[in-house]
């Protein structure tokens, strides 16, 4: 870190411990979050300037449970709309964590077990033995992405047919028809490679074994045991408060900038489903990602099976991936989440164990060009400027 901003920072800090000592209630719980944020938001905002990105949203828990959000930018450009802590985004991938938390809870009762084999819930289905490794996939390839099952959503023959009908509702099955016939990228169980497909079959699987819709049993065993009110599935075109999305003129998903016309997704996301499949705000999933991470959305025995991860370079150097969360190493130490895509939208999610903090970016862009740089970085970043704050407050004894 720049001189300037310790010394920045330690201004702050003194200052506001001189306006705190008039009040007597909770002054240095009142002073910690009042130097985090704006410490946070003015490198929120620096990045913002850097950037060209429309806006962003910042999401914080720290160690003792207290979480705040922060925001920069616009959720409509073209209108000039201020971007507010709470705006709704989709969040891509990160929702694969929702549907990892309900299979660890149906494991945990009974309902199947890791290495159960799918073909034991799937195997009479007509299309079965059309689906790559069918007979060798197991519970856990699935969800650790080594069944050998390729990605559909960027088939080149899916994009046409959402593009020709992109208000259609999809069906699981037409989803993962784009693989049927085709020869897998590798005996189950021996590579790894990052696809929707796992979770499109997982989810089939935990309909079949419950008799229950995966977003009923997402809503009433995970979002609403945790209190998670901002967070809700994208089961159609039309989901309330969610903000503009920017995915660059002629992207492949509806080839427009913008995602959203007259109220409407220009695509329907609800081709996703348990490929991710959930709206929610920076702030959510910062609830969301220590409350998983911390074993409190299932059975905590479950945890070391869930971190136990297999290399996954895409995702970054020394990167694993366990069993629906990325294991990644940092300047800032190991760290337990899930990043997310989809057009017009990026979030990343990061737990930090060794400081049981978590902190999520979403942005309302899915440009790279436009972002500058990875979001993971800026977590990183952010992290390290929460740890710099709480020591220079300590050493003040606030």
């Amino acid at each position: 870190m720049r001189i300037d901003n310790w010394k920045w920072t330690l201004a702050l800090v003194l200052a506001t411990a001189c306006v705190s000592a008039a009040f007597a209630q909770e002054p240095g719980s009142a002073v910690q979050e009042t130097n985090l944020k704006a410490r946070l938001q003015q490198k929120l905002d620096e990045w913002h300037k850097s950037a060209k990105f429309s806006g962003a949203t910042v999401g914080v828990c720290l160690e003792d449970g207290k979480c705040f959000s922060i925001a920069t930018g616009f959720s409509d450009r073209a209108a000039k709309t201020t971007m507010k802590p709470n705006d709704v985004m989709l969040a891509g991938s990160v929702g694969k964590t929702y549907v990892a938390a309900v299979a660890l809870q149906l494991i945990s009762e009974g309902k199947f077990s890791l290495d159960d084999k799918i073909s034991k819930y799937l195997g009479k289905e007509e299309w079965f033995a059309r689906l790559p490794n069918s007979s060798d996939i197991t519970i856990r390839h699935l969800m650790s992405h080594t069944s050998g099952l390729v990605r559909y959503e960027f088939n080149p023959k899916f994009l046409k047919d959402l593009t020709a009908d992109p208000q259609k509702y999809w069906k699981p099955v037409e989803l993962i028809s784009y693989l049927f016939d085709e020869k897998a990228a590798f005996e189950a169980g021996k590579g790894w490679d990052y696809s929707d497909t796992n979770y499109i079959v997982l989810g089939m699987i935990i309909e079949k074994v419950t008799g229950k819709k995966y977003y009923d049993l997402a809503i009433n065993r995970v979002l609403k045991p945790l209190k998670l009110t901002m967070t809700k599935p994208q089961d159609g075109p039309v989901i309330k408060g969610l903000v503009q999305g920017y995915a660059g003129a002629g992207n492949p998903f509806g080839g427009a900038d913008e995602m959203i016309k007259d109220g409407r997704f220009t695509i329907n996301p609800q081709f996703e489903w348990c490929g991710g499949g959930m709206a929610s705000t920076a702030g959510d999933l910062a609830k969301w990602a220590k409350a998983m991470y911390e074993a409190k959305a299932f059975d905590k025995k479950m945890l070391d099976e869930m971190l136990k991860g297999t290399p996954a370079p895409m995702l970054g150097r020394d990167a694993q991936y366990g069993l629906g969360v990325i294991i990644r190493r940092t300047p800032a130490g190991i760290t337990y989440g899930h990043s997310g895509f989809f057009p017009g939208y990026m979030t990343d999610m990061m737990y930090f164990p060794e400081k049981k903090m978590s902190l999520v970016v979403q942005v309302n862009s899915s440009v790279p060009q436009e972002i500058g740089r990875p979001l993971g970085r800026v977590l990183v970043e952010m992290s390290e400027e929460i740890v710099l704050v709480q020591d220079l407050l300590k050493k003040v004894n606030l």
